[in-house]
């Protein structure tokens, strides 16, 4: 009889008794665990669709609050120039503001700093038989079944987290925009979330840490963006279910989420090939906390990891890009307007949002803005001891590559659990701050050249590929266009101080070049293999020289 008339509970107003119903049915059909849930495996005795119920049933009590937020994202289809469907969402258009911009801070900071081990994985890889987390945790904490991932969550706080020390840091280092993690893959919530008692304002610092960086990073005049890691959390915490851990117990199902053991193809970054399981009540609490996410905070920009791309997701995206960008059609136009969603290749239909390509780059110019999104330091995104950070050089070089090419740079930090940032991180943001006060004409509102650059150095093509880069030499140049004016960044100062731009010929009427490091001019003669330019025995600047370039007419600009 319950299952009869779960199934005949087919219309939308029905989803929360059909939901309500199903649970029942499975209690009562025996699938309750084992007398001790924190000891017994789950991953072979329940199925998905349990899983998804014990979820489902702790998370219960927020129902209401999220069938109210996705009756407004219905609402929304519509009411603006953006309806729930792909073909409109391609006329989306990214903003000035973020065209302009060029660099941006990624903030990694959650439960995860605690434990400052492996790296931001840790809440996943701590559950991994054989992983070297799963070893240090056993070691040091103890085994998963008496200390879990949440044990962690009371040793997150926070105590010297200063969101305007933070802002002004970013602003120093040339920042426009900065997107902390609102909720990374290990569910819980930086935010004031009222779907969820796992956040950071009622457990560990106590704060809404997103409310307040908000605050801080827009008195600093930058734009404020977010970024979202729930999607994945639908299996993140699935290993523990192969062996005795907390994360069997039904007490924590809220927080752990329904930990599907994850079905990956033989390549796990192919979603096509991905066949876990991902229910539709999952998939609407996560439209709604994304919705939530836009109310409260009112982002600039939306960054989201690439498990969107999983098929299943193909309906709800639209509706939620179609409320975000309408919702921001209402409040205006203008350069400091319009709102970004970065995602990665295919998750979107060409054109919806902006692309990221993680820790990669691209080999030409993008015919529409694009970003690379990579961290500062080498092993992680989140905070570990003994970390090591890329030099102030390699970042600078990737910065004047992206932008050529029509992009931005997103550059990660992972804080301290205790709100402090590395001091090797800040020293390298403040030395990339200096380059771009004496330089940042050449990178801030500008445009691709007809060409992105010469020289001998090539860039792998695509994400996780940035490690493939060698070092550049002064044959390397990068180009970028801004108000008239022509700017060559080259990447290493020539020894015998001479420079030939090959890709200068006469007929583009070189009028002056100047060294932006010091405003002055150099000596310089067009001939028909390129400009050759003559410059000071010794390096004047550091890290990449940017040479101003005076054209008789205005310089071409990559459409």
């Amino acid at each position: 009889m319950l299952m009869r008339i779960a199934l005949n509970c087919s219309k939308p107003r029905h989803t929360a008794i059909r939901r309500a119903l199903s649970v029942a049915l499975l209690l009562a059909a025996g699938s309750v665990l084992a007398a001790d849930p924190a000891s017994a495996p789950t991953a072979k005795t329940q199925s998905p669709q349990q899983n998804d119920l014990i979820w489902q049933k702790a998370s219960a009590k927020f129902e209401p609050q999220r069938r109210a937020l996705l009756a407004e994202v219905e609402k929304g289809d519509g009411a603006g120039p953006f309806r729930a469907d792909w073909a409109s969402l391609q006329a989306y258009r990214s903003p000035t503001w973020y065209d302009d911009a060029k660099f941006g801070i990624f903030i990694h900071w959650g439960v995860y700093s605690v434990p400052a081990f492996g790296s931001e994985w840790y809440s996943r890889n701590m559950y991994v038989e054989g992983s070297k987390e799963f070893a240090h945790h056993v070691a040091t904490y103890g085994p998963q079944s008496e200390f879990g991932y949440k044990d962690f969550i009371p040793k997150f706080k926070a105590e010297h987290f200063d969101p305007a020390v933070w802002a002004k840091l970013f602003r120093e280092a040339g920042a426009r925009y900065v997107v902390p993690v609102a909720e990374h893959h290990d569910g819980f919530a930086m935010y004031d979330s009222k779907l969820s008692d796992w956040t950071a304002v009622k457990m560990g610092p106590k704060r809404d840490v997103i409310g307040q960086l908000s605050k801080a990073i827009r008195a600093e005049g930058l734009h404020f963006g977010l970024s979202s890691h729930r999607a994945e959390h639908d299996w993140f915490m699935g290993n523990g279910r192969k062996f005795a851990s907390d994360v069997n117990d039904p007490k924590y199902a809220e927080f752990y989420g329904p930990a599907q053991v994850r079905m990956a193809g033989s390549d796990s970054d192919v979603l096509s090939t991905d066949f876990t399981f991902v229910s539709q009540a999952w998939l609407d609490d996560w439209l709604a906390r994304t919705t939530e996410l836009i109310d409260d905070y009112q982002p600039d920009l939306i960054y989201f990891d690439w498990w969107i791309g999983h098929p299943t997701f193909r309906n709800s995206l639209p509706k939620m890009l179609a409320y975000y960008y309408n919702q921001d059609a209402r409040r205006g136009q203008g350069a400091a307007h319009g709102v970004v969603v970065n995602y990665k290749l295919g998750e979107f239909a060409d054109g919806a949002g902006v692309l990221d390509v993680e820790r990669g780059q691209l080999t030409g110019i993008h015919p529409t803005h694009w970003q690379t999104d990579t961290s500062i330091s080498n092993d992680s995104w989140g905070y570990i001891e003994h970390d090591t950070y890329k030099s102030p050089q390699v970042l600078i070089h990737l910065l004047a590559d992206v932008v050529s090419k029509n992009g931005n740079l997103l550059l990660n930090i992972g804080p301290r659990a205790d709100g402090v940032i590395p001091q090797g991180a800040q020293d390298t943001l403040l030395k990339i701050g200096g380059w771009l006060k004496v330089n940042g004409e050449a990178i801030y509102g500008s445009k691709p050249w007809r060409q992105f650059g010469e020289g001998p150095t090539q860039v792998a093509d695509g994400p996780f590929q940035d490690t493939k880069t060698k070092p550049y030499t002064a044959q390397d140049f990068r180009f970028t266009t801004h108000n008239g004016t022509l700017y060559a960044i080259e990447l290493d100062w020539p020894a015998d101080g001479k420079a030939v731009i090959r890709s200068l010929k006469p007929s583009d009427g070189v009028r002056s070049v100047r060294l932006l490091a010091n405003g002055k001019a150099v000596a310089w003669k067009q001939q028909d293999d390129g400009l050759h330019v003559t410059l000071p025995a010794k390096p004047v600047g550091e890290y990449a020289y940017v040479l101003r370039i005076e054209l008789a007419a205005a310089p071409g600009v990559t459409p």
